[in-house]
């Protein structure tokens, strides 16, 4: 049941003003409220409402089910109209037919193309009021009060779009995505880095470039979204070269590796994207070459290890959306308790993540960091690039 079993993709967002949460019926009655069997879809909008969470059709919602701990687990469900587009030119050809029946082989004329094109946008909306072509989708929500964040199971901005919507008409509260800027502020906020991180640019990392292009970023003020680009290659260059083990700002340690895919792009848009799939990918020539060539890492999959729990995940470090990711638990606990380790394996997973990006954040905001640049850019240069390739 969506963040309670089996692999898990997620995008967070921050709670603003409500830091003291306490799930009990109220919030029951309100997912009720606002269930999708309340709010139907439109040919012009999608029906966006709650569901219980189970399946696509649950909406028993219950106290016992729906709030576990200081965590209260549901899905939201996206109702919409969409006639394929084959089948709509399909009907303008049929009423095209219709039209030149008595003329055949002739062209139709402009006003049998627009009669036929009334007819077919007056079929699609007889099919919309039957309830036909009405595409579900499901997606899981976890709403942490113990940390004012929720998990949303998608990593679509349309889905975010209508998740924040629904839950500011339902709950009266306003979400923020925690993208790569959004963490880092916050980082800095703590730090009293604000002045140095607002004069923070796209690093150099290839000594022979002028500066640094990013085609997706919008060099926008207060957007930082290029650090979680950043944040890869820089673990890419501390795994291969000094350690997989990072000290954290908490006091643990975070083991890493780089696993399973690997996905980079010109920052310049001159030469594409790539992605590689195996079970080392930063080994390989290929990606050697790649970030040799100035490509940032787009997505990547890791292998995490903390506290004694082990996380495999695939990470798009602007949004910081994490997909597919195994939590690797002791079955020892079962019933509610279960439940609740299983979302509290959740929290440490975000919160790891999170971690990691504040240490990385310490050295990439800090004094330190032109130094760490130098050997980034010599590592780049040199065939320590390919120390960990097998085939090298």
């Amino acid at each position: 049941m969506g963040f309670l079993s089996g692999p898990v993709t997620f995008q967070c967002f921050e709670i603003e003003g409500d830091s003291s949460r306490h799930f009990g019926p109220d919030e029951v009655k309100i997912l009720e409220k606002f269930a999708i069997s309340e709010i139907a879809a439109t040919a012009e909008a999608p029906g966006v409402g709650f569901l219980a969470g189970e399946h696509l059709l649950d909406l028993k919602f219950d106290l016992e089910k729906n709030v576990i701990g200081d965590a209260l687990n549901c899905a939201i469900r996206v109702d919409s109209h969409q006639i394929p587009s084959a089948i709509r030119k399909a009907w303008v050809q049929m009423e095209l037919a219709a039209l030149t029946a008595e003329n055949p082989g002739t062209r139709p004329t402009k006003v049998q193309r627009q009669e036929a094109k009334d007819a077919v946008q007056e079929r699609c909306e007889d099919e919309i009021r039957s309830g036909r072509f009405l595409r579900m989708q499901q997606l899981p929500v976890l709403w942490d009060a113990q940390n004012s964040i929720l998990y949303l199971g998608s990593g679509s901005v349309t889905a975010a779009d209508l998740c924040c919507d629904l839950f500011a008409r339902a709950f009266d509260l306003e979400l923020n995505p925690m993208t790569a800027s959004r963490r880092a502020k916050q980082w800095a906020t703590a730090a009293k880095r604000l002045k140095a991180l607002d004069q923070t640019i796209p690093s150099v990392f290839h000594v022979n470039n002028a500066g640094a292009e990013i085609s997706w970023w919008n060099q926008q003020e207060g957007n930082w979204d290029f650090l979680g680009n950043e944040l890869l290659l820089w673990l890419w260059w501390r795994w291969e070269t000094a350690s997989d083990t990072i000290a954290l700002p908490d006091g643990s340690e975070v083991t890493g590796m780089f696993a399973r895919t690997l996905s980079l792009q010109c920052p310049r848009d001159e030469s594409g994207k790539e992605t590689i799939t195996a079970e080392g990918p930063t080994g390989l020539p290929e990606a050697v070459q790649a970030i040799r060539s100035g490509k940032l890492p787009r997505r990547a999959g890791m292998t995490l290890v903390r506290q004694g729990q082990q996380y495999d995940v695939a990470l798009q470090p602007e949004t910081f959306t994490v997909s597919g990711a195994k939590i690797h638990l002791d079955d020892t606990s079962e019933g509610r308790g279960g439940l609740e380790d299983r979302i509290d394996s959740v929290r440490a997973l975000h919160e790891t993540i999170d971690l990691l990006f504040k240490a990385f954040c310490e050295q990439r905001v800090g004094k330190n960091w032109p130094g760490e640049l130098d050997q980034i850019g010599r590592w780049l240069k040199s065939e320590g690039a390919r120390r960990k390739n097998p085939a090298a």
